[in-house]
């Protein structure tokens, strides 16, 4: 560990009173997304028996941690500031952290996992051990309490589907980003209905209430407004930020808002279906039940128009023995129990030895 590494984030450690008695040991959960990055400090042990009264010492928020939004800097202080966030809020130090379980957005090959666990070594001591996963795998974990096993989807302001087999077996779908096609996101389904009113305007396409609806909320009064405001900042989640206005029209009974949605529910559903198949989480009859957990602001805060029990309705119309679940805790919970779960398999091995 580097110490004098970023010290004013950590200049706290050095202002904490000493204690008599050993500080208890902690795990770090962190989910990181493309809008928010939470930190949860959990006390050890966790016990099967704790599941309904976690120890959570701390919780922390900062924002952005997506590199491949925001640029590598960015996202490691962000990161940065959160976990020292908690910790300070738990009243412990590095020294005290058992184990790290980053599940970050944008992690999605092997060298990404290996260059941001170099960057957590110079921060923590060298007994801290250290796992790095998607964020899907941190909100798969906060719908089975730890068990990777089942298929999670997640859409947010992006999207990606995961799924585990109990003998460790993972696919993925989705989860490529806007460029190359995340439809049924956030960023996706707000993408279609500006561009949906570009065409409007031009004669392209059919009339709209998502023209009026949108300049309203955006406070613009036409829609050649919208290319400056677009391109003025087009990340990711400043443009998902409209989907309630989507979701709002085609409550209304805007057709081009409902086939947004539409179109929405059959990429999120493909999304699921691809990953049980390719992992055969649904058995050779196509029936045998498995976790689907399910996450973000696209399947959980609709009313009327609910993308979430429509995407349920088209996978379990194919895989019946899908299980729903609406996680009761949030992932960066999910990935403190990862966490735990990986620090008692290391034990276990060892024991074993």
């Amino acid at each position: 560990m580097k110490k004098q590494r970023n010290g004013e984030i950590w200049k706290f450690e050095i202002e904490m009173p000493v204690q008599r008695n050993s500080s208890p040991e902690v795990v770090l959960g962190i989910d990181g997304g493309t809008t928010t990055t939470v930190c949860i400090c959990m006390s050890l042990p966790v016990s099967e028996q704790t599941l309904d009264s976690l120890p959570v010492l701390a919780r922390s928020v900062a924002g952005c941690s997506n590199h491949n939004s925001v640029g590598e800097t960015a996202a490691r202080e962000t990161l940065e500031q959160v976990m020292a966030e908690a910790l300070m809020k738990s009243g412990a130090k590095r020294s005290t952290v058992r184990v790290v379980c980053l599940a970050l957005s944008g992690v999605n090959h092997p060298t990404d996992q290996e260059r941001i666990v170099n960057w957590l070594r110079d921060i923590f001591p060298s007994h801290t051990k250290l796992f790095v996963q998607n964020d899907a795998v941190a909100a798969l974990a906060s719908g089975t309490m730890g068990k990777l096993h089942g298929c999670v989807l997640i859409a947010g302001t992006g999207t990606i589907c995961y799924g585990f087999t109990e003998d460790g077996r993972e696919a993925r779908a989705a989860g490529a980003g806007p460029v190359l096609g995340d439809w049924g996101s956030g960023y996706g389904i707000a993408a279609q209905a500006l561009t949906a009113v570009v065409k409007a305007h031009d004669g392209r396409g059919p009339q709209t209430m998502l023209t009026s609806d949108i300049l309203l909320t955006l406070g613009l009064s036409s829609p050649d407004e919208l290319i400056g405001w677009t391109y003025a900042d087009p990340s990711w989640a400043r443009i998902a930020a409209l989907v309630p206005v989507v979701v709002s029209c085609a409550e209304a009974g805007d057709e081009v808002s409902n086939k947004i949605l539409l179109s929405s529910v059959q990429e999120l559903a493909a999304s699921v279906k691809a990953v049980v198949q390719r992992l055969g989480l649904c058995g050779e009859d196509r029936k045998s039940s498995f976790p689907l957990v399910m996450v973000g602001g696209v399947i959980e805060n609709n009313k009327k128009w609910d993308i979430g029990k429509e995407v349920i309705n088209c996978i379990t119309e194919e895989y019946p023995g899908a299980c729903p679940i609406r996680p009761k805790v949030e992932p960066a919970v999910g990935a403190a129990l990862l966490a735990w779960n990986y620090l008692m398999k290391e034990s276990e091995g060892n024991l074993r030895r």
